[in-house]
């Protein structure tokens, strides 16, 4: 079976590549941002039962090395090293003679994990190949896998360039690559030191609680906004779920938890569309694009984000009260 802790190790194993081109290039502060990266992805079970056993100086090193990248990512130049102008024209012509079957790969992703989610749910035999505890994440991490083996076919690049052009573009986004990690870990500590039950009483107040529609308009506005300040919808679910979605939707006005959890994230990805915090999607993007307005990407996004917030409203408005 592919357990799930598998694609973690993967993962580990591609960072700590990552830090020893850095390292070996002399590139200090980037390579120890990434090798101090490979520690909760190599041990992190190991970290979890360490602490579910009470013994809790791994846990309290790795709160440590949270500060330790905070502090290099502020300090230290993080960024992929300067083209070499031969590397840059190889790549240039290899995009023009492959075009758009570049996407291919990329595109294969979300098909291929829909696939296997489905059929680890329904075909018989496949709970032996993914890890049905963590179905989605198995599914993506194969997924992801066979994707690589297709852009070496599309490619026909050397064995070692998928590690070497990953490298670069991991390099590349630098600290914003752990935005959506940490900004998730910073939704959970909100939700545990009671902010949930502060913001319901605050909703409380505001707006007229019998009233089934100006709920749900709080829950979807809370969390465009909360994801707008904190960057990521998976920061503000546990938030606006713990405030609004769980004690006034579900308990007092019986909406379908399920249906509002998905819809309710879906909803949150319209603040990520307009927020600068959301650095890995709207500021990375207009870097490694060059474009002229660092808020381009935004400001391209605009329209979407509120057109699907509004088809999100009337969808929940539907579909969770049924």
């Amino acid at each position: 079976m592919l357990k799930i802790e598998y694609f973690y190790w993967l993962i580990g194993a591609f960072l700590l590549i990552t830090a020893l081109f850095n390292l070996r290039e002399r590139r200090h502060a980037a390579g120890l941002f990434w090798l101090l990266l490979v520690m909760p992805f190599a041990f992190g079970s190991h970290i979890l039962q360490a602490n579910a056993a009470g013994v809790h100086w791994p846990a309290q090193w790795m709160g440590a090395g949270v500060i330790a990248l905070g502090v290099l990512a502020a300090l230290a130049r993080l960024g992929t090293p300067a083209d070499r102008e031969d590397e840059k024209q190889r790549r240039e012509a290899s995009a023009q003679r492959l075009r758009n079957r570049l996407f291919w790969p990329a595109l294969l992703i979300p098909l291929l994990t829909m696939l296997l989610f489905l059929s680890g749910k329904w075909l018989p035999g496949m709970d032996q190949i993914l890890d049905s505890k963590a179905l989605t994440l198995s599914s993506l991490g194969l997924a992801s896998l066979l994707a690589m083996l297709a852009a070496w076919r599309v490619t026909r690049a050397a064995p070692l360039e998928p590690l070497a052009q990953g490298r670069r573009l991991l390099d590349a986004l630098g600290w914003a690559v752990l935005l959506p990690m940490v900004l998730a870990t910073l939704g959970g500590v909100f939700a545990a030191t009671g902010i949930g039950d502060i913001i319901a009483g605050l909703v409380g107040r505001v707006i007229p609680i019998d009233s089934r529609l100006a709920c749900l308009l709080a829950f979807a506005a809370g969390m465009v906004l909360f994801t707008v300040i904190m960057g990521n919808a998976f920061a503000a679910f546990p938030v606006m779920m713990a405030g609004v979605g769980l004690p006034l939707l579900i308990q007092k006005h019986g909406a379908d938890p399920a249906s509002l959890g998905a819809l309710g994230m879906l909803t949150g990805y319209c603040g990520t569309l307009l927020t600068p915090m959301a650095a890995n999607f709207n500021i990375v993007p207009a870097v490694l694009l060059e474009l002229k307005d660092q808020y381009g990407v935004i400001r391209a996004q605009s329209f979407t984000a509120f057109a699907l917030l509004a088809v999100n409203l009337l969808l929940m408005a539907w579909l969770c009260f049924r």
